[in-house]
C-alpha cells in the first residue's frame, strides 16, 4: 500500500525559499511517476514538476527556474525546492504518484486525475 506524507509547508515573504518533503512508503520498485500539484483556494489543483521512472526533472512554465524536483532513493523522499517565492505560489501543496505503463510522465501532470496515490498536502504561504 503506498502512502505519501508530506511536510515542510510554511508561511514565507515574498522572494524567500522553502523545501518540501514527501515521504513515500510502499513503492518498492522504480515504475512509478511522481509529481509535485498545488491547489488555490477556488482555483484547480495544477501540475508542476514530475520525476520520471529514469530520473528526469520537468517543470511547468510557472515554475521553471525557481522550483527543484528530486528525490531521495535512500530516504525514499520526494523534495520540492521553492526559490523566489511569490504571492501567487500561495496554496496547498501535494505529492502523488502513479504507476506508469508507458506514455511521459511530464504528460501526466495537465490530468491529476491519473495519478493513483496523493498525500494529505502541505500549507505554502507567501505575504508581499
Amino acid at each position: 500500500q503506498v502512502q505519501l506524507v508530506e511536510s515542510g509547508g510554511a508561511s514565507v515573504q515574498t522572494g524567500g525559499s522553502l523545501r518540501l518533503s514527501c515521504a513515500a512508503s510502499g513503492i518498492t520498485d522504480r515504475r512509478y511517476c511522481m509529481a509535485w500539484f498545488r491547489q488555490a483556494p477556488g482555483k484547480e489543483r495544477e501540475g508542476l514538476a514530475s520525476l520520471s521512472i529514469a530520473g528526469a526533472a520537468m517543470y511547468v512554465n510557472s515554475v521553471k527556474g525557481r522550483f527543484t524536483i528530486s528525490k531521495d532513493n535512500a530516504a525514499n523522499t520526494l523534495n520540492l525546492q521553492m526559490n523566489s517565492l511569490k504571492p501567487e505560489d500561495t496554496a496547498m501543496y501535494y505529492c502523488a504518484a502513479t504507476e506508469l505503463r508507458g506514455g511521459s510522465c511530464f504528460a501526466l501532470l495537465s490530468t491529476p486525475a491519473r495519478f493513483d496515490y496523493w498525500g494529505q498536502g502541505t500549507q505554502v504561504t507567501v505575504s508581499s
